[in-house]
């Protein structure tokens, strides 16, 4: 059963983390450009940010995030009083107009990988690409192209397999990678799972602690869980049409929380859509790398 956290009414609720230092979950609402916090303690608040978030990494300096945008990658410090500071750390080199990032995380050394996308994602134009991004680094070179809506992101317990999905309806496909921790380097892509026969398209991810790989089942409500070796082994279900990423949180790290996509148009079948839910999945996750600065 599906416990409503916060009828948030996002327009796409994107990149749950939970801060373990904090005991609470932060995410973005991408189209809202705002960060979200809640915790059980404390409530709910947001900070307001000047180009659209996609996806968000702790750092080890409280308030202070890496967070994947419209025009590249920023530092963001979000103050007490609610106002931002932003620092573009580096600029993206997008291969088409009017693009930004989407779905990412940090793998376990720290690296921040984050995808891009059109904005017209009916368009179904192949100019995504999963960008990585270190400490070190000032340029955004492309590690991985020809997606359309990269999505997906998740590296396994050891992380030496690294997980993307194309959640567009084209594509519906989520590949596995051999991941190299020392260089941070993917290779001998293969195919993971082919959505197309299964309920809902493949969006964000998260691993538990015995490498299954759960993926929000967008457009069908749903959040499935595969094995290593690619089979379904569950789906959960969610009160709304669209859940976007899901996340393990709470001092066990056994709650998977889910944002979710308020679409336009006549709600009235998923008043809570754009919400944020709990679900018990029945295992636990693995603490959110922070961003290694």
């Amino acid at each position: 059963m599906a416990e409503l956290i916060l009828d948030a009414r996002n327009g796409t609720g994107e990149s749950p983390v939970w801060h373990t230092g904090e005991q609470a979950l932060y995410w973005v609402d991408i189209p809202g450009k705002a960060i979200h916090r809640w915790s059980p303690v404390q409530g709910h608040r947001h900070w307001a940010t000047a180009e659209m978030p996609a996806c968000i990494a702790a750092t080890a300096t409280p308030g202070r995030w890496i967070a994947g945008m419209e025009s590249g990658m920023f530092a963001l410090q979000l103050h007490d009083d609610g106002t931002v500071g932003a620092e573009r750390l580096a600029a993206v080199a997008h291969a088409a107009p009017a693009m930004r990032f989407n779905d990412g995380r940090c793998d376990r050394q720290g690296r921040l990988w984050a995808g891009t996308m059109c904005l017209d994602m009916g368009a179904a134009i192949r100019a995504g690409a999963w960008y990585r991004y270190g400490a070190d680094d000032s340029a955004l070179p492309a590690q991985l192209t020809d997606f359309i809506v990269p999505n997906g992101l998740a590296f396994s317990p050891d992380g030496r397999t690294m997980y993307v999905s194309d959640s567009h309806p084209q594509v519906q496909s989520i590949w596995a990678f051999d991941y190299d921790t020392a260089s941070g380097t993917p290779s001998n892509r293969r195919l993971f799972v082919d959505m197309h026969a299964l309920p809902g398209r493949p969006d964000g991810a998260a691993i538990d602690v015995d490498g299954g790989y759960w993926i929000c089942g967008n457009d069908a409500g749903l959040v499935h869980r595969f094995t290593p070796d690619g089979r379904l082994d569950r789906s959960l279900a969610v009160p709304v049409k669209k859940p976007a990423m899901c996340a393990f949180g709470g001092p066990r790290l056994d709650t998977l929380y889910v944002t979710s996509i308020r679409p336009a148009g006549d709600l009235s079948d998923q008043p809570l859509a754009g919400g944020v839910f709990a679900l018990m999945p029945g295992t636990q996750g693995i603490a959110e790398p922070a961003f290694a600065a």
